[in-house]
């Protein structure tokens, strides 16, 4: 018999972190290959840890509601067969790849270093800490000996280090706590005193609520950021109208729900008419890769769907092979997904290009910020009814609404995003003429 371990798996290529949300075993239970684990959340998606082994949970090491860095041992299972040979040690000092091969190499434990300045005092915990908590006191220069544990046997999770950071306890000056962690994680000081410079603390008042910020709240302001830093951001905005196709959706929309199970929305009609001038200005579905562009060939639409306190891009793949009814169908389906938390990994993968739906919130003017790597986001604005001069210089009741387009500078510019705006104006004005039928 041999003990084999499992670690947090990369639930995709930008995440870093996993949070174990609950256990679906206990400690004794014999299990087979691929058998679920634990359930765990990311930045991006829900989902479960598979085991990789059949045999008996020998220890859960990670602590629900805890936050991992991928390739943490989370869990040793008992097994059958000879072991394993272990796996290199690391030999840079960058995080995650010390992270990643303390995760898949049990060590024994070093004997403790005689260096008075480099010893932290752990006579609660016996020096074991997550990568989660041995990260957030290096940066924060914590000393982890004053910090009280809550998690199993007294352990310290990252969550009592951020309650000890938020309640302005002292923090010690010594060398970062990285380098007396856990053997089992062997994280080097280079990488983790990087950007270590705190923010001014923001002064609050008796009646201010604090909000802990979640995960996925952390990730879409690190894409955002990332966003502005690196995109030169351009916007553009054209004013449509969609009066004959508002009439020609209207006319049908009661006879679709009743027959089909779910709306005809406006919002698939302008997806439809996006892809189709996409196919027609290729450039707009491109990102940038530093010494090239990358013109994409599938038409693969990102879409927002939000919740009460997260936003979420699924993509709808292919959309100009589809037809208005499929669209609305995913469109439906996603809603669906998103807001029951299924939303998987895959579903928000391969995106070329995003449309913003800004107007279901009456919006009708925004800019969007790109969601990078992408070279531009197009946000629908809410559909109004106003006085227009029309032809003849008469005045009369049209249904009206902006197109809003943020671009990225490096890859585009006004001429091409102009004539790619007009075109998608051109489809939605002339519904007939350009034969946008739902079926």
């Amino acid at each position: 018999m041999t003990i084999q371990n499992i670690v947090m798996p990369q639930l995709g290529e930008s995440v870093t972190e996993g949070k174990i949300e609950r256990w679906l075993v206990q400690v004794g239970d014999t299990i087979n290959k691929y058998d679920p684990l634990a359930e765990v959340t990311t930045d991006k998606v829900n989902a479960e840890i598979p085991s990789s082994f059949a045999g008996v949970i020998k220890e859960l090491i990670a602590i629900e509601g805890e936050t991992l860095p991928v390739g943490t041992v989370v869990c040793s299972i008992e097994v059958e067969g000879s072991e394993l040979p272990p796996a290199p040690a690391p030999k840079s000092s960058n995080v995650s790849s010390a992270i990643l091969n303390a995760g898949l190499q049990r060590k024994e434990e070093l004997p403790p270093t005689n260096t008075a300045e480099n010893t932290v005092k752990t006579e609660r915990t016996g020096g074991r800490y997550s990568p989660a908590v041995v990260v957030l006191a290096s940066e924060n220069n914590v000393d982890l000996a004053q910090v009280t544990g809550t998690g199993a046997n007294n352990r310290i999770t990252r969550k009592d280090v951020e309650a000890y950071i938020a309640a302005g306890k002292p923090t010690t000056t010594q060398q970062p706590v990285a380098q007396q962690a856990d053997p089992e994680v062997q994280v080097t000081s280079s990488k983790v005193q990087e950007s270590t410079k705190q923010p001014e603390p923001i002064p609050t008042v008796v009646g201010d609520i604090e909000i802990p910020v979640t995960q996925v709240r952390k990730a879409i302001a690190k894409n955002m950021l990332r966003s502005t830093h690196e995109i030169p951001h351009a916007w553009m905005m054209m004013e449509v109208d969609v009066t004959e196709l508002v009439e020609y959706r209207d006319s049908i929309k009661n006879e679709f729900k009743k027959k089909e199970g779910f709306n005809l929305t406006y919002f698939a009609f302008f997806l439809k008419a996006v892809s189709q001038a996409l196919k027609e200005f290729p450039m707009m579905n491109s990102v940038w890769a530093e010494d090239k562009i990358i013109q994409k060939k599938d038409i693969n639409l990102s879409i927002a769907v939000a919740t009460d306190d997260a936003l979420f891009v699924p993509v709808i793949k292919n959309v100009d092979e589809k037809s208005i009814k499929g669209i609305a169908k995913e469109i439906h389906e996603y809603a669906h997904i998103v807001r029951h938390g299924k939303l998987k990994l895959e579903h928000m993968q391969g995106g070329t290009f995003t449309v913003n739906n800004t107007g279901s919130f009456g919006s009708v003017q925004s800019m969007g910020i790109i969601n990078y790597p992408q070279a531009a986001i197009l946000q629908v604005e809410s559909i109004v009814k106003r006085p227009v001069i029309v032809q003849g210089n008469m005045v009369a009741p049209r249904h009206m609404v902006n197109l809003c387009l943020s671009l990225d500078h490096r890859i585009l510019d006004g001429l091409i995003c102009g004539k790619f705006l007009s075109r998608v104006k051109d489809i939605l004005e002339n519904v007939d003429k350009n034969k946008m039928s739902v079926y």
